[in-house]
């Protein structure tokens, strides 16, 4: 992991990551051999600490999805071409966008730039967005939005936000508190992989905003 993905991740945790799960990982760090030293001090804490809220893994998992999504913000030549290619899918005939996780941040930073011409976006209703780390300020300010700056949709599309409070990538919350315009949806995804597209897909919540707006 480079210097600069140790920083941007341990930024995000940061914002994650509780007082309470901070106090448990130092408590255990005192009862053990230390900081695992796989990455830098300070990220090996935030990951520990992350642990403690998410165990099996959540803190790893934590770091693997924001390094994606790292390289979407980052790699400014990369993601025009993933913009495009993600805008080429939508057409008069679209009345429907699904986003989930990294996908979730690539579709609204499409929809916020307004690089979709409007007659193909004319026909878009609902955008559904499912286990989106949106909510993580690190994330917004990768896309350039300033701290406090609500996140708004182009004309009168309908946003719902579907989450797990058990899903690692959203730190467990929705987007509400970033957007007056969302509508936040809690559903239980399971016990095996909260943030799993298709435990997402299945949901009641998700079928309902896609049927309501295909028919």
């Amino acid at each position: 992991m480079s210097d600069e993905e140790a920083e941007f991740v341990a930024g995000a945790l940061e914002e994650v990551v509780g007082q309470e799960d901070l106090a448990g990982a130092e408590e255990l760090e005192s009862q053990t051999l230390g900081v695992p030293q796989l990455w830098p001090a300070r990220l090996s804490r935030l990951v520990m600490a992350y642990d403690r809220r998410f165990p099996r893994g959540g803190g790893k998992l934590f770091v693997r999805a924001m390094r994606e999504v790292r390289f979407y913000l980052y790699e400014p030549h990369l993601a025009v071409r993933v913009r495009s290619l993600v805008g080429e899918a939508i057409d008069e005939s679209t009345s429907v966008v699904v986003g989930h996780s990294l996908g979730s941040v690539i579709v609204y930073d499409l929809l916020r730039l307004g690089e979709i011409a409007p007659e193909r976006l004319s026909g878009v209703r609902t955008l559904v967005t499912c286990g989106s780390p949106l909510g993580i300020p690190s994330v917004r300010r990768g896309l350039n939005m300033a701290d406090g700056e609500l996140m708004k949709l182009p004309g009168s599309i309908v946003w719902v936000n579907v989450f797990d409070p058990a899903d690692v990538v959203t730190g467990g919350g929705g987007l509400n508190v970033v957007s007056t315009e969302v509508a936040d949806v809690e559903v239980d995804n399971g016990f095996v992989d909260p943030h799993s597209a298709l435990r997402y897909l299945r949901t009641t919540p998700v079928a309902h905003a896609i049927a309501d707006k295909c028919r």
